[in-house]
């Protein structure tokens, strides 16, 4: 019992506050069947040079021979930094089940609900889950000379702001944010964004897996 309590709060401490991106190649050692095995996350020297586009990423065959054309869905995977199951211990992490669920109440309660494609605008008009609002990290945070952007996205999330420049959340939807994968840092950063001018984490979700998990799922995508 106290094994699972210290591995639990381990795993709670690195979701918060572990340099991911320097863990996953400086790699991990454990032993598995009596023996020692260096874990870390392989990059071919060919990878490096490999850029983060949308053709990179969503495009590509890699399957049995015998699989038909229109049944492969295959990706680059040494793309990004994967993201802890975590990025904060009050924002739920979900999965395709509960986005599913969020179309289904975005197509009675639009006022209510939003899902929130956090990727650059070329990713997102290239392909998108339906029914996702692209609202970047960079649009999240004021910047005077480009206002209108950030104004436009506070009235879509319906939040107002008072008189004495402080935020009302109080109509805030509530918000499932993705981006490309579970190795894309976009939607963390987003979601953070958002909690650093006052939404509340309760009305926050983060779908860990993102576009990429959608994709290899079967699920419906759209060019919007």
């Amino acid at each position: 019992m106290k094994t699972v309590i210290m591995i639990g709060a381990l795993l709670a401490a690195s979701a918060l506050n572990s340099d991911d991106k320097i863990l996953q190649y400086s790699g991990v050692t454990t032993t598995y069947q009596e023996k020692e095995i260096f874990i870390k996350r392989l990059k071919h020297p060919n990878c490096l040079k490999v850029g983060i586009t949308p053709e990179h990423v969503f495009g590509g065959d890699l399957a049995g021979k015998d699989v038909p054309k229109e049944c492969i869905k295959s990706f680059v995977v040494s793309l990004g930094v994967v993201q802890p199951i975590m990025i904060d211990k009050d924002i739920k992490t979900v999965g395709e089940l509960e986005v599913l669920k969020m179309l289904q109440l975005l197509d009675f309660e639009p006022e209510n609900y939003i899902l929130i494609d956090a990727r650059r605008a070329d990713f997102y008009k290239k392909l998108t889950i339906p029914h996702s609002v692209n609202i970047a990290k960079n649009d999240l945070v004021f910047d005077a000379d480009f206002p209108e952007e950030f104004e436009k996205n506070l009235k879509i999330l319906n939040i107002t702001k008072k008189k004495n420049g402080t935020y009302d959340f109080s109509h805030a939807k509530e918000a499932i944010v993705y981006c490309n994968g579970a190795w894309c840092t976009q939607s963390a950063k987003a979601i953070k964004a958002l909690v650093k001018l006052g939404y509340p984490k309760k009305k926050l979700l983060w779908y860990r897996g993102g576009l990429q998990d959608w994709i290899s799922m079967g699920f419906t995508t759209q060019e919007p």
